[in-house]
């Protein structure tokens, strides 16, 4: 795929995170070339896909500049020079962070940890991508910047709340990107993408400065066309500021990319938690994630149809994530420039917050101990638990842009939970999943898939999706170019 630059020549999309870091390492290519290919590719797609807020051109190629000096003098880290992308609800110093919002917002003083951490790895930042409002919605439209748009079909969204992330990486205009995930904002618009989107263990990327963004329910996680990529981002950006609140033990996720997962005991899950909307994959959905459970059992593992005990799971959702978009929308300057949806969620969140939140966060340990009999029953209880859980990562294909244009904000929620009702849960509980290509509608559309572990299961997640892609090649599939 190439995209042209100012001057009219073809500029080459990159080969990936990794194979950048490389051929940076071996002389092969310059800070400087990745960066500035990068910048152009953005430049030349932005008044098609419009994946970006804010560029940092200047600082980005002074960045580059300076890798290239450090490489030359023998230098070595994991991402020294790769050119990068982080989300729009991420500090960067000397950069606002409007997270999708209108309106003027202060120049971040300091670097969020992640930042800090990606700059500490080597990486290039080139700029932040286009999100929703507040991360509230798997779509990424708003007045403040637009709409962005689906690289396989401009028509569609690409999903949200990360869809500028994931349009980005999925057009190659970056190799990867940081998103977050605070019901699927991740793993959706990796859906939705065609691209390997992971929702870490809750605190494995630190959220600083927030010390618990969204009462516990938004995590960060990486955006890549590949496991490996995706890996090696999680592993350049995994580890906790000295304020955070949950530190989970160390993992080696590329090192689990490199590693054979063994034979699993695989539970294919059709039914979503319960929603009001009765929904039910759509046909194109249920036979992508079918094939793709067939391609696992071919592999060796054992897949069997089971039904996780959600119960009344969405009782610990609802209130955490009103009450953290109102945590938000109560600092925002100028009120009257949020969506009308924004505010009515702030009268919500202001009304549940409190006791109605505690009592929720509560909830999580019956939940962690229902919903993980899947993975580990108690003894005397049937056979040996299941070790992964696969289900489909949305019920439905990506919408057309401008399909919750309009809606108020109960008639938006409940279109929501039409398309997306199986991401949320694992926000809730904290633990690790990861979305994985399953294919395409009969329209050529990407749908997912995800495979979803108890805590601290990254290891296990990371080792399976890579043995599928090296079995399906999803990464040989690339959008159409985009018109400039």
């Amino acid at each position: 795929m190439s995209s042209v630059d100012s001057t009219g020549a073809d500029v080459e999309a990159p080969a990936g995170l990794a194979a950048g870091a490389r051929a940076l390492a071996a002389g092969d290519a310059s800070s400087t070339q990745l960066v500035s290919a990068a910048l152009a590719r953005i430049e030349a797609s932005q008044g098609t896909l419009n994946a970006f807020r804010h560029l940092r051109t200047e600082a980005a190629l002074a960045e580059a500049a300076e890798a290239d000096r450090r490489l030359a003098a023998g230098e070595r880290l994991p991402l020294l020079g790769v050119p990068v992308a982080v989300k729009d609800d991420t500090d960067v110093a000397g950069m606002p962070t409007y997270f999708g919002c209108a309106g003027e917002r202060p120049l971040a003083t300091a670097d969020s940890e992640a930042v800090r951490r990606l700059r500490a790895a080597g990486a290039v930042i080139v700029g932040k991508t286009n999100s929703c409002e507040l991360g509230q919605w798997p779509f990424t439209e708003g007045p403040a910047f637009g709409a962005t748009r689906n690289p396989w079909n401009t028509d569609h969204t690409p999903g949200g709340s990360s869809g500028g992330s994931a349009a980005a990486v999925a057009a190659g205009l970056v190799p990867a990107a940081l998103g977050s995930d605070g019901a699927g904002s991740v793993r959706i618009p990796a859906a939705w993408t065609h691209l390997v989107g992971i929702k870490p263990q809750r605190g494995r990327i630190s959220v600083h400065p927030h010390s618990d963004a969204f009462q516990g329910l938004t995590v960060n996680g990486p955006l890549a066309r590949t496991v490996a990529d995706a890996a090696l981002l999680l592993d350049a950006v995994a580890g906790a500021h000295p304020d955070d609140p949950h530190r989970p033990p160390p993992v080696q996720a590329s090192a689990a990319a490199r590693r054979d997962p063994g034979r699993l005991r695989i539970a294919l899950a059709w039914r979503p938690p319960l929603t009001l909307t009765g929904s039910a994959p759509h046909p194109d959905v249920r036979r992508a994630v079918t094939e793709l459970a067939e391609a696992l059992a071919r592999l060796g593992h054992h897949v069997e149809e089971a039904r996780p005990r959600y119960g009344l799971i969405g009782l610990g959702f609802v209130p955490r994530a009103t009450a953290g978009i109102a945590e938000l929308a109560a600092l925002h300057p100028e009120p009257a420039l949020l969506d009308a949806r924004t505010r009515s969620v702030l009268r919500t969140g202001t009304r549940l917050g409190g006791r109605v939140v505690r009592a929720a966060r509560e909830r999580e340990v019956r939940q962690h101990r229902r919903i993980g009999a899947l993975f580990h029953p108690p003894r005397g209880r049937g056979g040996p638990g299941f070790d992964v859980l696969l289900t489909p990562t949305t019920a439905l294909p990506p919408p057309r842009i401008g399909r919750f244009d309009g809606l108020s904000a109960w008639r938006t929620d409940v279109a929501i939970a039409e398309a997306c009702p199986y991401a949320w849960p694992w926000n809730v509980l904290g633990w690790p999943g990861i979305n994985v290509p399953a294919g395409f509608t009969c329209d050529g559309l990407p749908v997912g898939a995800q495979l979803l572990g108890p805590s601290r299961s990254e290891e296990r997640l990371i080792s399976l999706a890579a043995q599928l892609e090296a079995d399906r090649r999803w990464y040989e599939h690339r959008p159409p170019p985009f018109a400039p």
